[in-house]
């Protein structure tokens, strides 16, 4: 093991042709990185908990002998729970992510690191590679399909993922970049999303991901009463918001009331005869849908969310891939949340100065993620925040969040199963939805009705100890995550 972490590589080692990139184990392709203790690895999460390449990779590293790796991947899923023991080895000393979930989120919030995680935006990740923070020594593309040069792309191959969008500023940034992909095919491998010029390995490996396993958990389609009550809602929110017009534009973020408002929607554009500019953001087949119904005119895609999107990617030109650059980075010369008119966002907790939390659980656990949340809260013309005013008898609307991850300053309406919410900020819209029927409601009172229905919640205890800063788009940081008390 030695031999392979004290390999000099000041004549890099070449693939097995001169004219290919390809190595034959990853063990080699990393030798040939000039990988060393105390640098910055990254991953992507196209698969989200389908991932088959990043518990894979950190455990050839852990048996070469690298220790002190800063892991920078674009979000951590359940499926990286065994990234514990890496830690507890020294392996892996800091961590960089939009993302946490599962026993790794749970140990991390008990303090399982020396050092906080710092949690940042889709956006923000990529204003922090390029303003030097995050400063990736070794990218780890897992891809479907590449040709020998490194030419990869995600909507090709057995394990369609889709858009690759998360993983293009690494693949532009990274000192180094290795193709991990399943599928050798003919070269150029064009269009791509990865381009030859970026990458210097390429490895064939069994596989890089589950498929089946990215439209799981928060990119599900619901069939919750609750959920669908809410989606109802938030669709009478937007018609009569004064945006519902023909070439409007729309996302709609992870949840299940998020996902369905797209359903509902679609039935009363039919019915209006309206048509959609673009939609925008992590896409799923209902968009899809809308797509191929004429709805929306083009889908700017930086994350495929189910196989209909990931398949879409690949054979529809009005079905466009972006990096996450283009999507919503705040430093870009032209981020597309820019152009943006409704986003419909979910939460774990808003509280009365409409403060949004994504991120921690009502126990204080870490256990979702940041997303583009504060990305497209703070540049949408319209941001709706949709949640139920408790999960079972735990109150989504508090006093105040446990993290702020989205300013209460970026959201403009929430939409609850007791009612509505607008910020003071914007009385002509409070009217319009009250004229429309809607129960209109001020924040203090749906903090009320979750109070009669469970309660003050207890309060969570918190040692001095950090374990996790949350970065604001622009770097900043916002709030931060402390140990749990035993």
């Amino acid at each position: 093991m030695n031999n392979l972490k004290t390999f000099t590589c000041t004549e890099k080692i070449k693939g097995e042709n001169r004219e290919t990139k390809l190595f034959t184990t990853i063990q080699e392709a990393i030798k040939a990185s000039c990988l060393q203790d105390g640098m910055t690895i990254s991953f992507h999460h196209a698969f989200r908990g389908g991932d088959l390449i990043l518990n894979k990779v950190i455990d050839i590293i852990a048996a070469m002998g690298f220790k002190d790796l800063t892991l920078a991947s674009s979000s951590l899923a359940s499926i990286h729970d065994t990234l514990i023991a890496h830690i507890k080895s020294g392996v892996i000393t800091q961590i960089y992510t939009s993302g946490l979930r599962g026993k790794l989120g749970e140990a991390i919030s008990h303090g399982l690191m020396e050092k906080p995680v710092h949690i940042h935006s889709h956006g923000g990740r990529v204003h922090l590679i390029q303003s030097g923070e995050l400063n990736i020594d070794v990218a780890f593309v897992g891809v479907p399909v590449s040709d020998v040069f490194g030419n990869a792309n995600g909507h090709s191959g057995r394990s369609k993922c889709g858009s690759l969008g998360y993983v293009m500023s690494d693949a532009q940034y990274a000192k180094h970049v290795i193709i991990l992909t399943e599928e050798l095919v003919a070269y150029p491998n064009k269009p791509s999303s990865i381009s030859q010029d970026q990458v210097d390995s390429v490895v064939v490996v069994d596989a890089v991901g589950d498929p089946a396993k990215i439209g799981a958990g928060e990119t599900r389609m619901t069939s919750n009463p609750k959920e669908l009550m809410l989606a109802r809602l938030t669709t009478k929110v937007i018609e009569h918001s004064g945006l519902f017009k023909e070439g409007f534009s729309l996302q709609t973020g992870t949840g299940g009331a998020s996902l369905a408002t797209t359903v509902f929607l679609s039935e009363k554009m039919e019915s209006k005869g309206i048509t959609a500019s673009f939609g925008l953001g992590g896409i799923t087949g209902t968009m899809v849908y809308m797509l191929k119904r004429g709805l929306i005119k083009k889908l700017l895609d930086v994350q495929s969310f189910d196989e209909f999107a990931a398949k879409s990617l690949g054979e529809n030109e009005n079905h466009i891939e972006i990096s996450a650059n283009e999507y919503a980075n705040p430093s870009s010369k032209g981020a597309a949340i820019k152009q943006l008119d409704i986003v419909v966002l979910s939460a774990l907790e808003i509280d009365l100065d409409f403060n949004v939390n994504v991120i921690t659980g009502s126990k204080g656990l870490l256990r979702g993620a940041s997303g583009g949340h504060c990305d497209t809260a703070a540049e949408a013309k319209l941001s709706i925040i949709v949640a139920p005013l408790t999960r079972g008898r735990i109150p989504t609307i508090t006093k105040r969040v446990n993290t702020i991850v989205t300013p209460g300053s970026s959201v403009d309406v929430v939409v609850t199963d007791q009612g509505i919410a607008v910020h003071p900020r914007h009385p002509e819209l409070a009217a319009a939805l009250k004229k429309a029927g809607l129960i209109v409601l001020d924040m203090h009172a749906l903090y009320e009705k979750a109070m009669a229905l469970c309660g003050e919640p207890q309060e969570i205890k918190y040692t001095d100890k950090v374990v996790a800063l949350i970065r604001y788009r622009d770097g900043s940081i916002i709030d931060v995550v402390r140990q749990l008390a035993k």
